[in-house]
């Protein structure tokens, strides 16, 4: 999604904008049109969520010291 920061030149407010092409990006506090771009970071990526199995229930191979037919 574009999301932009921007920064109003008349109130001096900072807001987010989503903005595709096209689009005409106005102050919401003041609605001024004169919105300076500014230089945002990317959002951080996903981290799973989801546990790692603790006991694997195939026939092959242990799959690992967190497997229950791991041999110490």
């Amino acid at each position: 999604m574009p999301m932009y920061d921007y920064a109003c030149q008349k109130c001096d407010h900072h807001f987010e904008a989503l903005v595709f092409d096209g689009d005409r990006v106005v102050c919401p506090v003041c609605a001024a049109e004169e919105v300076t771009r500014q230089v945002s970071l990317p959002a951080p990526g996903k981290v799973a969520t989801t546990p790692l199995p603790t006991a694997c229930r195939s026939e092959g191979p242990p799959c690992g010291p967190a497997c229950s037919r791991w041999r110490n």
